[in-house]
């Protein structure tokens, strides 16, 4: 069928029932059945509706255009078109014609119809409801909180919408799913948009409460947006009661947690190189970091002269000592002024090596570089590098060097494993201030945490001429210029590498000693390490990544230096600097917080913070200023949220982020629960990867890649350029998704989730409408007498309801989504329901062919609405709605089609046996080659509509003629190959037999599994049925009604007996 030179292929929809109610439905259905058929047989009512779907953004004036051009060029029956002006012709059989009737729309109207569903769930309570059912087992699965801070973002839509089918899945399985949204609600992001929005002026008269309270409500607007974007999504929840980082109970149960660790010795005090942002002026933990592509550092080949040799030395340096310079690379070049000491690895070899060769710049004879890079170190300096000696790592231990910038000497110290051959020169520059490992060779050795830089990355008077310089900027080039001037500076040249940088600010991060609080992972580390085994980890490779970041993990660092956030409840000695903290007093800021709040901290005096058995001491201490890591905040959530509300569990049945978050909520949480409670806060842990274009690339507004979910669903400005389809549609884009990896999407493929929308609707629209007149408790047909066919589509039912439950319970969607489609169109679209459509249009409402349909169509809707209402609840509630029988359970009227509970397939559906389903398989086979052939014979001008064919078949598979024989043998008016194959006749002749046969267009094909077919069309014979279009040489035999075959007769002439005067064992 073509509409505006665009052709499309749909099965059969009554235009009238999108518009009208039942009574008219039928008058309008019936008036346009008159249009003819396809060339497939069926009837066209109403087929330019999809057109009209796809060309509505085209304006009122072309749908019209394309209702008059579908209405004009319907062929009828092979016939030609209906020329301009004609009459449509008008059957006298049009009103006993059981076209469908359903208020279930074809076209969703998403934008109204899915609020109004939303509207109705709240009404029904249908969530609450299922909370208060008793028996039910409690699912929980824990919510990552987000950040409030801006719109929600297509990754936000892809988290929630993965836990919403879990939950609506869980709920329908009989489980009792409370799932409680959370928000993260401290931190810089937020502080910084404060300090923002105001002036200079107003900053410098904001306080420490007034900026607090100003961030509390800035996050207060954000959560309340935010929930309201996540309630559009379809999300089920606990949206009244959603839980927030900066409630008082929850930051009183994170104190908790922070007391336990300390009390239980994980978490101290100490002065240690840390992640530092001078862009915020704050420690960083790990995983507050990321490292852009791109960064370039200038790295550095410095010598520091050797000043001193111990008696141990090899010969050849205490011969030569001092003429040698020790060999250093670093790309860091800012961190020299800091320099306390050079490692070496003691079992790697080490060399004396006399320069020699074309290196005026090199200021000294003989270089100590380890052997493995000597050759590479020569070509990079434009020299020759002779080795003199060799010697392990051990043997150069207390040989000191001179600094080539400061007035001190150091020495040679032995580092560790870290020290490699890999690049640089196998002699490590060691600043203990400034780097995690150095730290630890400072501590083996007693050197200082030397760390001669401010908060804001400017060198200080301990750098000495440098001071005030900033590290990241012009401090780091003066550093170099002056090693030149002093002849110690090798080489200098660019060094592509991962560098940190600050996750919030995008900025460069450094190394710098500081006094902070650490949680140690190392008094739980195993402990850990069990836990992470017992847990499920889906897909499984994020065990293995968990496990590393886990044994690899060193000190996390918990403080920071902003006012937003959860204070570190300690107070510290005005002389002596000494921190104050004990059960006693975490016990009662615990307390004060869980009634005031944490601003309690802040406006509140060491006095009332102190219990009173400390209170006399209160004038010798101070509060502390640091904050908790946001971290942190959300890795105590279990304690906040599951470990305090009603109807939820611990551990957690399952976790689901965002695969980043290994390294961050799922390792917070499981380093806070293991050192508090002994075990992981969960059970499972799911995790999904990131949303990329359609193109592979990263999202960004400067790309114009970016998709807008809140505009995937309502439409933008241009709603032709941009329709609305829906939260639905998005929620099947999440489904059809392999969500283990990165995933896709953009225009083209959403517009492609939407057709899979459709078909899926326009299936259930036809059942439903086809049900119409159908209640299963007294129309039902006992499986013992169904035809073949019914029994075989029954089968595939139990099946596929299998497959969708194993889909489910694994987490595997996009298998569900495969699911659905293969069902809708392959299974019912194109092959049971195509074959459906003669008896439930053309059998008496209370037939026997009719009522047998019907009794499939009833289990294909029951498994269609449980099977899709996780995914598509929206569309799932729509068609509950319009269900035209009683839906109850135990007497009691259902609300929704979340109270129906989880399909039950019957047991003798799967019961079919192995040789009947393989032969069913063929058959479906045989028929696709059936069909392939009249399309050849149609272009052929052999015949028009499938409905003015016959269909010869011969075939050499002799257990599958026999059975076909059976079905034809049947005469039940279902399993006759004329019904399967939608011909008006079918026969069977032997393979030797075939080519005797006089028909006008003939075929052959090997089919693998079927063996060869031989296929042959022609005219059938007789004349058409005026109200089936089927072709019988009966028609005219008839006197009272001569334009209809024998078929339609009785139901014509005796309407009322026809109901019930064929038993449906009659059918067998």
């Amino acid at each position: 069928w073509k509409v505006a030179g665009k052709r499309f292929h749909v099965h059969w929809h009554c235009e009238a029932m999108a518009q009208a109610s039942a009574t008219n439905s039928r008058v309008q259905t019936q008036r346009s059945a008159s249009l003819g058929r396809t060339t497939r047989g069926e009837p066209m009512a109403g087929r330019w509706q999809v057109g009209q779907l796809r060309l509505l953004s085209r304006g009122k004036a072309v749908w019209k255009r394309a209702r008059t051009a579908a209405q004009a060029s319907v062929p009828s029956d092979g016939t030609k078109a209906k020329k301009k002006g004609e009459k449509e012709p008008n059957s006298a059989y049009k009103d006993t014609v059981n076209l469908p009737q359903t208020k279930f729309n074809l076209r969703a109207n998403a934008v109204q119809r899915e609020p109004e569903i939303q509207k109705y769930w709240n009404q029904t309570q249908v969530y609450e409801k299922a909370l208060e059912e008793p028996g039910r087992k409690p699912f929980t699965l824990h919510d990552g909180p987000p950040y409030a801070n801006g719109d929600l973002h297509i990754g936000h839509a892809l988290n929630k919408i993965l836990k919403d089918f879990i939950c609506r899945y869980q709920t329908l399985r009989g489980r009792k799913v409370r799932f409680v949204p959370g928000w993260d609600c401290h931190g810089l992001p937020i502080e910084l948009k404060v300090l923002q929005s105001l002036d200079a002026d107003a900053r410098k008269e904001l306080t420490t409460l007034k900026l607090r309270r100003k961030a509390k409500s800035f996050a207060e607007k954000t959560v309340k947006a935010q929930k309201q974007q996540f309630k559009r999504y379809g999300i089920w929840g606990d949206w009244d009661v959603p839980y927030l980082t900066m409630d008082p109970a929850y930051e009183a149960a994170q104190i908790e947690v922070f007391g336990n660790m300390y009390l239980k010795g994980h978490i101290y005090r100490g002065f240690k190189p840390v992640h530092w942002s001078p862009s915020s002026k704050t420690a960083l933990a790990e995983a507050e970091l990321e490292y852009p592509e791109g960064h370039t550092s200038r790295s550095i080949y410095v010598f520091f002269q050797v000043e001193d040799v111990p008696p141990t030395a090899p010969t050849t340096v205490l011969e030569n000592c001092r003429d040698i310079g020790v060999a250093i690379w670093t790309t860091t070049p800012w961190t020299i002024p800091a320099n306390l000491a050079v490692g070496v690895n003691a079992n790697l070899n080490y060399a004396l090596a006399k320069v020699e060769g074309s290196a005026p710049s090199i200021c000294t004879k003989y270089l100590l570089v380890a052997e493995g890079l000597s050759e590479r170190l020569a070509s990079l300096l434009g020299c020759s590098l002779t080795l003199v000696d060799t010697f392990k790592g051990s043997a150069l231990e207390g040989i000191t060097y001179r600094h080539p910038l400061m007035d001190r000497s150091s020495a040679i110290v032995i580092g560790g494993d870290y020290i490699t051959t890999e690049s640089g020169t196998g002699l490590v520059h060691t600043a203990p201030g400034h780097g995690a490992e150095d730290f630890l060779v400072g501590l083996k050795n007693n050197l200082p945490a030397l760390s001669p830089v401010d908060a804001d990355g400017n060198f200080t008077e301990e750098a000495g001429r440098f001071v005030g310089l900033n590290v990241l900027g012009d401090g780091n080039t003066a550093i170099i210029e002056a090693l030149k001037e002093v002849g110690a500076l090798l080489k200098e040249e660019e060094y592509a590498h991962k560098y940190p940088y600050d996750w919030r600010t995008k900025k460069p991060t450094i190394f710098r000693a500081t006094e902070q609080w650490f949680a140690s992972v190392e008094g739980f580390r195993q402990e850990a390490l069990e836990a992470i085994r017992g847990v499920k980890w889906i897909p499984a490779a994020g065990e293995k990544r968990i496990t590393g970041m886990t044994e690899g993990r060193t000190d996390w660092c918990i403080s920071r230096q902003r006012t937003w956030g959860v204070p570190i409840p300690v107070f510290y000695h005005k002389d002596t600097n000494e921190p104050l903290i004990s059960k006693e007093t975490l016990d009662h800021v615990k307390g004060i917080i869980s009634q005031k709040g944490s601003d309690a901290w802040f406006n509140m005096s060491v006095e009332q913070l102190l219990p009173d058995s400390l209170k006399g001491q209160a004038m010798d201490y101070v509060k502390g200023t640091d904050t908790m890591d946001v971290w942190f905040d959300s890795g105590s959530s279990w304690a906040g949220v599951l470990q305090q509300s009603e109807g939820l569990g611990w551990p957690a049945d399952l976790y689901l982020e965002g695969s980043d978050q290994h390294r961050g909520w799922f390792q917070s949480s499981l380093l806070t629960s293991v050192a508090t409670e002994g075990c992981a806060p969960y059970k499972s842990v799911l995790t999904h990867g990131f949303v990329l274009d359609e193109r592979g690339q990263k999202m960004s507004k400067s790309l114009g890649n970016v998709v807008d979910p809140t505009k995937v669903i309502e439409g933008g400005k241009n709603q032709k350029q941009e329709p609305p389809y829906g939260a639905d549609v998005l929620r099947l884009w999440v489904a059809s998704v392999d969500y283990t990896g990165d995933v896709l999407i953009g225009e083209n493929i959403i517009k492609q989730t939407s057709e899979v929308y459709r078909k899926i609707r326009g299936t259930l629209r036809f059942v439903l409408g086809n049900l119409h007149d159908f209640d299963p408790k007294k129309d039902r047909v006992p499986y013992h007498d169904l035809p073949a066919l019914d029994k075989y589509m029954l089968y595939r039912l139990s099946r596929v309801s299998g497959e969708i439950t194993d889909a489910f319970d694994s987490y595997s969607f996009s298998r569900f989504y495969a699911i659905m489609q293969k069902l809708t169109v392959t299974e019912l679209s194109n092959f049971y329901l195509d074959i459906a459509k003669d008896r439930l249009y053309i059998d008496g409402l209370g037939g026997p062919r009719r009522r047998t349909c019907q009794t499939v169509l009833h289990a294909v809707l029951e498994l269609l609405l449980r099977g899709i209402a996780p995914v598509l609840p929206h569309m799932a509630e729509d068609a509950f709605l319009a269900m035209p029988y009683k839906v109850d359970r135990e007497g009691q009227k259902l609300d929704s089609v979340f109270q129906m509970g989880w399909f039950d397939t019957e047991p003798q559906w799967a019961l079919l046996d192995d040789q009947a389903v393989s032969t069913w398989d063929k058959i479906l086979l045989v028929r696709g080659e059936v069909n392939k052939a009249m399309e050849l014979a149609r272009a052929d001008k052999s015949i028009g509509a499938s409905l003015e064919a016959k269909v010869v078949l011969s075939l050499d598979d002799a257990v599958l003629l026999s059975y076909l024989q059976k079905l034809q043998d049947a005469q039940n008016g279902v399993d006759e190959l004329r019904y399967l194959f939608i011909t008006s006749g079918a026969e069977l002749v032997p393979m030797e037999a075939f080519d005797a046969q006089a028909l006008k267009y003939k075929t052959s094909a090997s089919v693998e599994g079927v063996g060869v077919l031989k296929i042959g069309v022609d005219r059938a014979d007789g004349s058409k049925c005026e109200r089936c279009w089927n072709y019988s040489s009966l028609v005219g035999t008839f006197e009272d009604h001569p334009t209809i075959c024998e078929r339609c007769h009785p139901l014509v002439a005796r309407p009322s007996e026809i109901e019930s005067s064929t038993p449906t064992s009659a059918l067998l």
